[in-house]
């Protein structure tokens, strides 16, 4: 399934790269929904109002599996997963109620000592250079660590699990993306085995060996599906949080000073954050089951929707001024982790994460700018929302 053509759709001199917030104002003034184009001459519908997509992320008439697609045979049914982001009810209660008990509040808050551990080694490395591409220094190997000592991914492969990583979500190419996605599949299903065969007390180790009180566990396809969603998602949407976060505080140097007069406030920045540039701009696409009526449209069986969380993010009849970079505005309600079931099941993760990276990065650097003109920095060209390179100063 190939992404919407906004270029087709956004106003003249609209940068949809660097700010595509201009273009969801657009939209939405226009209306809720819309049918745009996709680059292979199809079409998807986008729901770009913060109601609307509240609405839509829990009708359980729009479907993540393929297979309600109008067209799903074209692509030879190789789109179809065996992870939670692909699958509907009530297979997907089965594989988030298998995975659930490894993501509780309580185990989460127990990886806090390790992840603050993690965070100030990496500013001992980076600090002593004066300098440094907080991307790369940081932002990056901070989740992949996190991940990859979830799963049990030896210290050495952490490099190379994370160019597949960023390949997969930023491809460069058909042929690179595929690449990345075999490499990383036949890493993973050998990991898997090791965890069956070793009885390793990580997550990847748990999951293998999970199983509910009526005996049911997760199939080999199905640790595969989940261990390559863990890995991607736990990586990259943190990885952006993080970086579009501390982008967003430089740009407004004084929300910046307001957080470092009170770190209270961090729990509200990282939502605020999430709200006003979060990583992932769009749900993957959803099938329409049946005929779905949607702010006043009605979406023909078969058809592909997105949902722009981003749009909803900054509709104004939910958030006044959403274009407005507030960290102490009530962000409840943003939908920065998705809504409804598939609501991101690793958001207290990453917001454990987030929340130790900014507040130990700022304590720790207190004259931390731009080591750039911030006008030149260069934008993924995805759905996913994050920066190149993000050069700081401190």
């Amino acid at each position: 399934m190939t992404m919407p053509a906004l270029d087709q759709v956004a106003p003249s001199g609209t940068d949809i790269v660097s700010d595509p917030f201009p273009l969801y104002a657009h939209l939405r003034e226009q209306g809720p929904v819309h049918r745009v184009p996709t680059y292979d001459g199809g079409h998807v519908w986008l729901v770009v109002g913060h109601e609307e997509a509240r609405s839509a992320l829990t009708d359980p008439r729009l479907r993540n599996d393929i297979r309600y697609s109008s067209s799903w045979q074209d692509d030879g049914g190789h789109a179809i997963g065996l992870n939670m982001l692909q699958t509907d009810p009530p297979h997907h209660t089965r594989l988030r109620k298998l995975v659930a008990r490894e993501f509780t509040a309580r185990r989460i808050e127990a990886l806090r000592p390790r992840v603050q551990q993690i965070t100030d080694e990496l500013l001992d490395a980076m600090l002593p250079l004066g300098r440094a591409d907080l991307v790369e220094a940081f932002a990056a190997p901070l989740p992949m660590a996190v991940i990859c000592e979830l799963l049990g991914v030896r210290a050495e492969d952490r490099k190379q699990f994370g160019a597949w990583s960023s390949e997969i979500v930023f491809p460069s190419g058909p042929e690179a993306a595929g690449a990345a996605v075999m490499g990383m599949t036949g890493y993973l299903a050998e990991l898997i085995e090791a965890k069956r065969q070793g009885g390793d007390d990580d997550l990847l180790g748990a999951l293998v060996r999970t199983m509910d009180e009526d005996g049911d566990s997760l199939s080999s396809e199905e640790m595969l599906g989940m261990a390559f969603l863990l890995l991607v998602a736990g990586h990259e949407t943190t990885v952006n949080l993080i970086a579009n976060g501390m982008c967003a505080l430089l740009r407004h140097p004084e929300q910046l000073a307001a957080l470092r007069a009170d770190m209270t406030l961090v729990d509200g920045a990282v939502e605020e954050m999430l709200r006003y540039d979060g990583p992932s701009q769009t749900t993957a696409h959803r099938f329409a089951a049946e005929p779905v009526e949607i702010g006043g449209v009605t979406v023909p069986a078969g058809d592909p929707v997105m949902v722009f969380l981003a749009a909803a993010n900054r509709d104004p009849k939910r958030f006044p001024e959403p274009d407005r970079f507030d960290i102490r505005r009530d962000a409840r309600g943003h939908l920065g982790f998705s809504h409804g079931v598939h609501h991101c099941l690793g958001a207290p993760l990453a917001r454990l994460e987030a929340t130790i990276a900014l507040r130990t990065l700022l304590e720790r650097c207190p004259d931390l700018a731009f080591d750039t003109d911030p006008a030149e920095l260069a934008w993924r060209p995805s759905l996913m929302r994050g920066l190149f390179h993000l050069p700081v100063r401190f």
